[in-house]
């Protein structure tokens, strides 16, 4: 208690250094495409003078990792188009849109991992089952990471490791996940009673448990826990009182989510989630080609929605989180040398990674500030040699909060252990082509769609150095440099 009464005293001090920080969101949301590229290329002077000495501070250990590339399914809202599937199926189709993107023959993986979080019992290494199901030789091994929100994130750093240390030089690094059809369970009571059951031997013993499973507590069923289980406490509630301890209003709040689905339109309609790997459902007469979550609704709509979770004068509404989503995504990952033997043209070096943890019941959603903050003095790096940013946007309250937490002395004093903040991201550098606030988020597959888009966005831009970050449940954080290949 302590603890946490003296991290709520501490984050009122930052209000009075924050006041500034977000007076340019809605300018930046409006600039036009054209003012946007004339800034992306002053930026890409400012970057590649500032980060031109740094080629041997960010090598990785070990082997170099290149990213080939990655695919996705389309990102749906659960109970849509893909309610009647299977969490494999849309894990098999991002294997197979893998191995087309890449032309790969199907035996070069020589491992795979993949990432979920709420998984089916039937198929609970989907990694392995989608592999099969996918037509890949049966001798390539297949194991399943969660990690909540980082998942395939994880799966991605373990692919690197293997490639790195030797044991592999080509590993697919995915991640699914489905809520349309979640695991329900009886109640424990019950359990034991069924359990029991399959191991009687006489009639009357049978008879007896029978009987006692009539009761009606028995069938009343335990729907998947959304809490934290070190907290009780929802995502949401969390997330809800962040925004208020780091002063983030409910407009810049629904500032920012405006934002992300208008950025995520306009990628969309020029092509730049091509990603995407379009999707035929089995009895639909259409391709599904699109993610179907992005939304623009003016601030007036916006601002009519009630509070989702802290009621009624918490700040966070549906149009500020993240939506359940239905998703699978894959990658090829490989060494450098096999790239080359191949023919293959990576898109990026996977450089260095961190994984943090901090409490969480206060501090549950920062882990992209602890992350990137260990990451850039791993690598010796500032913000300023950073030319993209990818963060997850698990809330528009968790995204504004990281950034001021970022940009404030105090906070680096008091949390970081370093002498001075980290420092202000522009956002002309972040999130460019919309977050999983408009795309969507399907928990296990997010970090692999942040890492593909990161890629791209280097190329197409024309830039160097890209760092990625997200928040995880349990008070987790990841974050990624990686470097274009050139």
């Amino acid at each position: 208690m302590a603890f946490r009464y003296s991290f709520q005293q501490s984050l009122i001090r930052l209000r009075h250094n924050n006041a500034h920080f977000l007076r340019s969101l809605a300018t930046n949301t409006t600039k036009s495409s054209t003012t946007q590229n004339q800034g992306q290329t002053g930026s890409q002077q400012t970057s590649s003078t500032s980060s031109s000495n740094k080629t041997k501070s960010i090598k990785g250990l070990g082997r170099d990792v290149v990213f080939i590339d990655g695919v996705r399914t389309p990102f749906l809202q659960s109970f849509t188009s893909y309610k009647d599937l299977m969490g494999y199926h849309l894990a098999r189709h991002a294997l197979l849109g893998l191995v087309k993107r890449t032309n790969i023959d199907k035996s070069l993986p020589e491992y795979c991992i993949m990432g979920t979080v709420i998984q089916e019992v039937k198929t609970s290494n989907i990694a392995r089952e989608a592999l099969l199901s996918a037509g890949f030789p049966d001798k390539i091994p297949a194991h399943t990471v969660t990690m909540a929100c980082i998942s395939s994130n994880a799966a991605i750093a373990s692919a690197a490791n293997n490639i790195a240390t030797g044991q592999n030089d080509a590993v697919i690094a995915g991640g699914v996940d489905f809520m349309s059809d979640v695991p329900i369970r009886y109640p424990r009571s019950m359990r034991k009673l069924l359990l029991n059951l399959n191991r009687t031997k006489s009639t009357p013993q049978r008879l007896g448990l029978i009987t006692k499973m009539l009761s009606l507590k028995n069938f009343v069923p335990e729907a998947p826990a959304i809490a934290e289980f070190s907290t009780g406490e929802i995502m949401g509630q969390s997330a809800d009182r962040l925004a208020a301890a780091f002063d983030v209003s409910r407009q810049e709040q629904d500032e920012y989510a405006q934002r992300s689905h208008k950025l995520a339109q306009e990628a969309t309609e020029k092509g730049y989630l091509d990603d995407i790997v379009p999707m035929h459902i089995p009895g639909a007469a259409d391709v599904v080609s699109r993610d179907n979550g992005i939304r623009i609704s003016t601030l007036e709509q916006m601002s009519k929605l009630k509070p989702a979770f802290i009621k009624p004068h918490g700040t966070i509404t549906a149009a500020s989180s993240s939506f359940i989503t239905d998703g699978a995504s894959a990658s090829l990952i490989t060494s450098v040398d096999k790239a080359k033997e191949l023919g293959l043209k990576p898109k990026a070096y996977l450089r260095r990674y961190v994984f943090t943890s901090q409490d969480p019941k206060d501090q549950l959603l920062l882990g992209p500030t602890y992350a990137t903050a260990k990451l850039l003095d791993q690598c010796g790096l500032t913000l300023n040699d950073i030319d993209v940013f990818e963060f997850h946007e698990a809330f528009a309250g968790q995204i504004l909060a990281n950034l001021k937490a970022l940009d404030s002395d105090y906070f680096a004093k008091t949390y970081l252990n370093r002498s001075s903040k980290v420092g202000e991201i522009p956002l002309d550098k972040f999130n460019k082509w919309g977050g999983s606030l408009s795309i969507g988020h399907p928990f296990g597959a997010t970090g692999v769609r942040l890492v593909t888009t990161a890629a791209n966005r280097l190329i197409r831009e024309d830039k160097r150095l890209a760092l990625l970050a997200a928040c995880a449940a349990g008070g987790q954080g990841h974050a990624m440099l990686i470097e274009r290949y050139q």
